[in-house]
């Protein structure tokens, strides 16, 4: 069945504990086995340096996957542009769109962890400035098949692109906006969705999402889309092995998040565009398993029943989202990543199915 939850791909290679090549093709696998299992959506990521995500450029592994699949929408989840031309981001979107007939979805982000900012010799404290100008460029530029700017960062004279825009992207925008009321905002300025990882208890994801909500009426007088959140999740029939799952693969899922971005640095409060994660660096800092401990409940893992039964609260109180799941993270094997996949498909992928119908057809009414 046709549907709108996704999987997020990340190529990881947990403790570097198998060949880079094992790891990639592991999650190569898991992406083509997604369509034959009904989901309708491969997200993947753009990350640079590190085991954390070994997915240096996802418009080549999209293309790889545009070739091996058949319907499965394909989201770039997302690029990030201070890191890269816009106007080369303009063609890759476009040319991505017609190697897969139009199933391309997009999500444009900006970036957090420091190795990747030095290691691209570009100052963070840029990173804001960089991306709100190289936003408005690409959105442009995808949406009338021209690039043009002149900006403090991107001067770019006024240029066709070919080929042209199969057709235009603003339904399938998307802005990565996670912690930070400021990337709310940007997220609602460009008319996208927001997405985000889920990273804190529902009522301070609610207050999030209304953030975002409330400036996108601000800004263009209707209703915002749908957000698209991701969970990091661990599927089983038993509850309390699902339980030992979560808290060590979800655990470690988010030990390597820590890591990756330096999360328990103190460069947060003195960069510019990211002291928003100061306080959160702090509380890593005063205890690392706290933070683990505190994150893995904001999950949704369990049984099938569980996860249901969750997904139903959730949305209750944040309201309807488009839900995005990543199995294959924390170093879970991929016989168990296959596993715990096939059985979300057969039980939770319906369910979640006919509750997000439910949604529309309230405000249809």
């Amino acid at each position: 069945m046709d549907n709108d939850v996704g999987i997020l791909l990340m190529f990881q290679n947990q403790n570097d504990k198998q060949s880079d090549q094992a790891a990639f093709r592991e999650d190569m696998e898991f992406g083509v086995a997604a369509e034959e299992m009904g989901f309708g959506r491969i997200w993947i990521v753009e990350h640079h340096f590190d085991n954390y995500s070994m997915s240096p450029d996802n418009f080549v592994e999209l293309a790889w996957f545009a070739g091996r699949t058949k319907r499965i929408k394909l989201g770039i989840g997302a690029a990030i542009l201070p890191w890269n031309d816009p106007l080369r981001v303009a063609e890759k979107i476009i040319l991505l769109d017609h190697l897969s007939e139009g199933r391309v979805l997009l999500a444009l982000g900006r970036g957090l962890a420091r190795i990747e900012y030095d290691n691209f010799r570009i100052p963070m404290s840029e990173a804001r400035e960089r991306f709100d100008e190289a936003a408005d460029l690409v959105v442009n530029a995808i949406e009338t098949g021209y690039a043009e700017g002149n900006g403090t960062f991107y001067k770019q004279p006024r240029v066709k692109l070919r080929p042209g825009p199969i057709r235009g992207f603003r339904d399938r925008l998307h802005t990565v906006a996670a912690t930070s009321a400021e990337s709310q905002f940007t997220a609602a300025r460009l008319g996208g969705a927001m997405m985000s990882y889920v990273t804190a208890d529902t009522e301070k994801l609610a207050a999030s999402l209304n953030n975002y909500r409330g400036h996108y009426r601000e800004f263009h007088h209707e209703e915002a889309p749908w957000p698209v959140l991701t969970d990091v999740t661990y599927v089983h029939t038993d509850s309390e092995k699902a339980r030992e799952g979560a808290y060590k693969y979800v655990g470690e899922a988010f030990s390597m998040v820590v890591d990756h971005y330096d999360m328990a640095g103190d460069h947060f409060a003195g960069t510019k565009g990211y002291t928003a994660y100061a306080a959160a660096a702090d509380a890593i800092r005063a205890s690392r398993q706290g933070a683990i401990d505190a994150y893995v409940p904001t999950q949704l893992w369990g049984t099938p029943e569980e996860i249901i039964r969750r997904f139903r609260e959730r949305i209750a109180i944040t309201g309807p989202y488009t839900p995005n799941f990543q199995f294959s993270a924390g170093g879970v094997p991929q016989d168990d990543v296959l596993r715990g996949a096939e059985l979300f498909a057969r039980h939770v992928l319906p369910a979640i199915t006919d509750i997000l119908g439910e949604e529309r057809s309230k405000m249809a009414a």
